[in-house]
């Protein structure tokens, strides 16, 4: 039985078919796509927050709760982070299951409810336990947000601008959250980092009891819990190890382990997929070239613009020796760079197609991250805003195509599993991050005489890194039209 969150009698989703709008690249939405727009924008916007606006606030954190070591502050991050990846492919077959509409409902009201909890916490053990269950609520809102959308934008312009919008918000959330922590944290209280996140969360939760029905398809019927349970300990694992072996060492038991049996299970977790009656993912959505090589692509944009801007923090924080707050105004040039760029890539979609704005995106990000070489030992402002504006450019250009090359041509019954999967990439960003600090750190101890590193050997690390993330893009950019064939069109 069709699984349909709307009474025989009510409309589906809003219909886009409007010839003039393609023609005159001008899109124009409804006010009940609006409401749709602005509530999974807000939604995506919070949980990209999340993780950066506490970030920021660890060490207050820390201080204020009394935690025991750095080691155990950083679980105020990874607490959140682990519960994101792991379960995002069974949420995204739950959406499919039960609806995506009171899949997203739930997740912003727990999201909401949990982030109350963080601000109240009076203990390490219960901030951290608030922690996780943020991170199973972005779970839980990521891939029903993106299937949402797609449920009601129908392919073409306004499904691009929608897509565009929404990862422009997705950009500025993480830029954002390194200036909001930092402000909120210095001015007030790290309690009103998590008080704002309650207060985002009950305006989006506010919007999505309002949003118009829609009609779902609710082919699936039953849950894969074999691959449930091996698609989430396998990515688990994988994300745990990728996320603390840049910090502990790559060949450690405790990032080892867990990286190899993740992988392991993700392997057993393909297996099974290929018997089971209704796989959580099937294996004939992840072989289709659109899905996994745009995954591909999506790891790279994610991985390198993390990582890098991990690094401009620690440029500006320990070579300029900015004050967290003028490191956060600093990035105030990739978000605008972002917001421009996803107010207009629906246009550059419409005329040359997903396949060659996601090229186009990871060129201009590897050349603007490879740029970054050229940053001095003393401050300058404009060749720091110049470099990260390019990156950031890119970056939104790439993220919104390969999420639209992915989602283009699929199923109903897909969406969800396909929203999942589009998600992602995001939360895998982690090897990003460990990888580029890692060979930072080795070129900084190459460099390093004595026993502390002088800030031109921490600036000559730091290069190398920057310079790495910038070549793997423009290898990626390159390598987008040999795997990807045109499948959008205008």
């Amino acid at each position: 039985m069709a699984v349909t969150e709307s009474s025989p009698h009510t409309h589906p989703a809003p219909e886009i078919a409007a010839p003039p709008e393609a023609a005159t690249g001008v899109v124009a939405f409804a006010a009940r796509e609006w409401l749709v727009l602005i509530t999974l924008c807000c939604a995506t916007f919070m949980c990209g927050l999340d993780f950066s606006i506490v970030t920021v606030a660890l060490p207050d954190i820390g201080t204020a709760l009394g935690f025991s070591s750095a080691g155990t502050l950083q679980w105020v991050a990874t607490a959140s982070l682990l519960p994101s990846a792991s379960l995002l492919p069974l949420f995204a077959r739950v959406a499919d299951l039960i609806g995506r509409k009171r899949l997203f409902t739930l997740g912003v009201a727990v999201f909401t409810l949990f982030s109350l909890g963080a601000a109240l916490a009076d203990s390490p053990g219960v901030l951290i336990a608030t922690r996780i269950g943020q991170g199973t609520a972005a779970a839980m809102i990521a891939p029903a947000a993106i299937a949402l959308m797609t449920g009601y934008f129908q392919e073409g312009p306004k499904r691009a601008r929608a897509l565009g919008l929404n990862g422009a918000v997705m950009s500025l959330g993480f830029v954002l959250g390194a200036l909001a922590g930092g402000v909120i944290t210095s001015g007030f209280s790290w309690r009103w980092t998590m008080v704002a996140l309650c207060v985002m969360g009950a305006l989006a939760l506010a919007g999505a009891l309002a949003l118009p029905s829609i009609q779902e398809s609710g082919a699936v019927r039953r849950m894969d819990v074999p691959g449930a349970i091996l698609a989430t300990t396998g990515l688990f694992g994988l994300v745990y190890g990728i996320s603390t072996g840049g910090d502990e060492g790559w060949t450690r038991p405790g990032a080892l382990g867990p990286i190899a049996g993740g992988l392991l299970l993700l392997v057993a977790f393909l297996l099974v997929e290929r018997r089971h009656p209704e796989p959580l993912v099937p294996l004939s959505v992840l072989n289709r070239p659109s899905v996994k090589w745009s995954g591909l692509f999506g790891v790279i944009t994610f991985g390198m613009c993390a990582g890098t801007t991990v690094l401009l923090s620690l440029y500006m924080q320990d070579v300029l020796g900015f004050t967290a707050l003028q490191a956060g105004l600093s990035y105030l040039g990739e978000g605008a760079a972002a917001t421009l760029g996803g107010m207009y890539v629906a246009r550059l979609l419409g005329r040359f197609g997903g396949v060659r704005v996601l090229a186009a995106g990871l060129l201009i990000q590897g050349v603007g991250t490879v740029a970054m070489f050229t940053l001095p030992q003393d401050v300058d402002l404009v060749a720091l805003l110049v470099t990260s504006s390019v990156m950031g450019l890119g970056h939104v250009f790439s993220v919104v195509s390969f999420i639209t090359v992915m989602t283009t041509g699929v199923t109903e019954q897909d969406q969800g599993v396909v929203g999942g999967l589009s998600q992602l990439p995001q939360y895998v960003a982690a090897i990003g991050v460990s990888g580029l600090s890692a060979i930072a750190a080795a070129r900084t101890g190459a460099l390093t005489s004595g026993a502390t590193p002088s800030r031109a050997a921490v600036l000559g690390g730091l290069h190398a890194g920057m310079v790495t993330a910038g070549v793997v893009a423009l290898v990626g950019g390159a390598l987008v039209g040999v795997l990807l064939r045109e499948r959008t069109t205008a």
